[in-house]
């Protein structure tokens, strides 16, 4: 055997595999693609398989018979372009003359008896046959382009096979018109060319499960870095957005994920806009994916869904892929492909959606997990705020009552014993002030309630804070603390004035306590970069540093604050963060062991009220 007959016959059994591996998943996957690959190849296998048995038993086929073989080589690159109007859309007028042409050169090979066509006849069959190839290469090139992932390196490699099979039909249409030399010379050329667009072809319409997917590891693992961080994005909504756009960069597709919601028991779907959709399993291929729990193809999702037809038509969905996601036995949503067109390569697509919905079911799977841990840590991080509350407000309301009771029972006793005596003045103020004292412990607890609600700050008013804050500031309160303050210029804004008021009265207040007696406090107001600002500063017992993010958090108290000496809940501060921040500002403090606290209020101001 010579060499051309080895690479011949490599390239004949080449064209038989391809033949059996489209035919098998035409049976597989019924698409028009699949259905035109099967044609194509089937033309070129029974061309190789007739040839080599009437070769070897000696028979010569009829004239009709040969005439029919001629024919359908002929119509093979119409049916590329067929193939390439699979996958993209081939101008109406392309294809009317190319069917003109196809019909032409049919007719002349009945005609004029195809094994003597005139030269003439053959340079013009050999020009059609080669031309439309070549045009159906550039055409599958172009596709190749604007596909991605492994659509696209097969799409390449059937761009170059169509054109090494365009050059292959011109060396043996002018060979065969020449003489020796050339005629050898080309007829060499075309058995290389031959075997060069068999091997490219078949690794586009046939490649090995091994080559399919070294050519979807880049895609994969671009899947995989991006899903690796996705599972503590904010929400499910922003899990799912990203691995849609991560799907849909891996497959070239249009991609949309439905997450199963155990509430309502649907499957929900967030649209880029509008309000999320939720699909009944069963229903739509992404219902019947997810209920059968395996994958879905239709090339004609309109025939196959007849009830679902009017939203495909709506949405242009041309073809679908639908694929369940799935942890073990825990259904958790559905991937759906979908496209104007059907995929070209369906089998590769259904594969490569499959273990992209495996992905994405492991990314909600830890983000279910992640969800269920914060579940737990805020359980018992509410249990413990509980159990603070609990103590704290029992031992602070507890002091008060204490004190009220026992005075009011004092009052008591001596009024029985000597009704005439006179009243015991000193025992009412205690009473007075222990109430007041129970009374503004309930205040606060109020306020907490409000400002989980967001209904802390009222009605707004324009208002000078520097007047406001001097005000608060002469205000007599129990102790020997000085309140100094220091107003730069009108600052003038709209605030809840009984809320600023509780703001100054707490920080104050709060700086009293901590301080040793005789100590000023300091307070200044001015305004800064468009905003009010406001600075309470003492000489206090300060505020540990690792302490400071969470001294504003709902019954939190510094790990130095001694709970005999200094009574609270650790609301007061709280409020004031709710009071701030209802007000579109910012509080937050700077402190030092020993030597005080500083607490930072910024506040807006109107447009209208700020300096230039």
């Amino acid at each position: 055997m010579t060499a051309l007959e080895l690479i011949t016959l490599l390239s004949q059994a080449i064209y038989v595999v391809i033949f059996l591996a489209v035919g098998y998943r035409y049976l597989r996957a019924r698409t028009p693609a699949h259905l035109d690959m099967t044609v194509f190849f089937g033309i070129l296998a029974f061309v190789v398989v007739e040839s080599r048995i009437a070769t070897a038993a000696g028979i010569v086929p009829p004239e009709w018979f040969t005439d029919s073989v001629i024919a359908a080589v002929i119509a093979l690159p119409y049916i590329l372009l067929r193939l390439v109007d699979d996958f993209t859309v081939v101008p109406r007028s392309i294809k009317r003359g190319a069917e003109v042409l196809l019909i032409a050169a049919v007719a002349a090979v009945y005609v004029l008896q195809g094994p003597t066509l005139p030269p003439v006849y053959v340079f013009l069959i050999v020009g059609y046959i080669a031309g439309l190839s070549f045009y159906c290469g550039f055409r599958f090139f172009r596709s190749a382009i604007r596909a991605k992932g492994v659509t696209r390196r097969r799409m390449q490699a059937i761009s170059l096979g169509t054109a090494l099979f365009a050059l292959d039909i011109l060396a043996a249409g002018i060979g065969g018109q020449m003489s020796d030399p050339w005629k050898t010379i080309l007829a060499a050329v075309g058995q290389v060319l031959g075997l060069a667009a068999a091997i490219s072809w078949f690794l586009g319409f046939a490649p090995p499960p091994i080559l399919r997917r070294a050519w979807q590891a880049p895609e994969l693992r671009q899947f995989l870095a991006r899903a690796a961080n996705l599972p503590r994005l904010p929400s499910t909504r922003d899990i799912v957005r990203e691995l849609e756009r991560g799907a849909a960069a891996a497959t070239g597709s249009d991609a949309r994920i439905g997450v199963w919601d155990e509430d309502i028991l649907k499957i929900r779907f967030w649209p880029p806009t509008g309000e999320p959709v939720d699909v009944e399993p069963g229903r739509y291929f992404s219902g019947r994916a997810f209920k059968q729990q395996k994958t879905l193809l239709s090339a004609q999702p309109m025939r196959d869904d007849p009830q679902g037809a009017d939203a495909y038509r709506a949405a242009k969905v041309g073809a679908i892929i639908a694929t369940p996601i799935t942890a073990g036995e825990k259904r958790l949503g559905v991937l759906v492909l979908y496209a104007e067109r059907p995929p070209i390569f369906a089998v590769s697509d259904s594969e490569l959606s499959q273990l992209l919905a495996d992905q994405a079911a492991v990314v909600l799977e830890s983000r279910a997990l992640i969800d269920h841990a914060a579940r737990v840590r805020a359980r018992e991080e509410a249990a413990r705020l509980k159990e603070d509350f609990l103590s704290a407000a029992a031992h602070d309301l507890k002091t008060p009552l204490t004190t009220v009771v026992a005075q009011a029972q004092f009052l008591e006793r001596k009024a029985t014993r000597d009704p005439s005596a006179p009243s015991d003045l000193a025992g009412l103020q205690r009473i007075v002030r222990e109430a007041q004292r129970l009374s503004a412990l309930v205040t606060d607890l109020l306020d907490a309630a409000r400002m989980e609600q967001g209904r802390l700050v009222a009605d707004r008013e324009p208002m000078d804070l520097g007047t406001l804050v001097s005000s608060v500031a002469t205000r007599q309160r129990p102790g020997a603390h000085r309140v100094d303050v220091d107003v730069r210029g009108a600052v003038v804004g709209n605030y809840d004035g009984r809320r600023i008021e509780q703001l100054l009265e707490n920080l104050i207040e709060n700086a009293s306590k901590y301080s040793p007696e005789a100590t000023p406090v300091n307070v200044n107001v001015w305004q800064q970069d468009g905003e009010a600002r406001i600075t309470v500063q003492d000489q206090g017992i300060g505020i540990p540093a690792a302490d400071l993010p969470r001294i504003f958090e709902r019954f939190s108290r510094a790990s130095n604050v001694d709970d005999r000496k200094f009574h609270g809940m650790g609301l007061g501060l709280y409020i004031c963060r709710g009071i701030v921040e209802e007000h579109g500002g910012r509080i937050w403090a700077e402190s030092e062991i020993g030597k005080g606290s500083t607490f930072h209020v910024a506040l807006p101001l109107g447009e209208e009220r700020r300096l230039n």
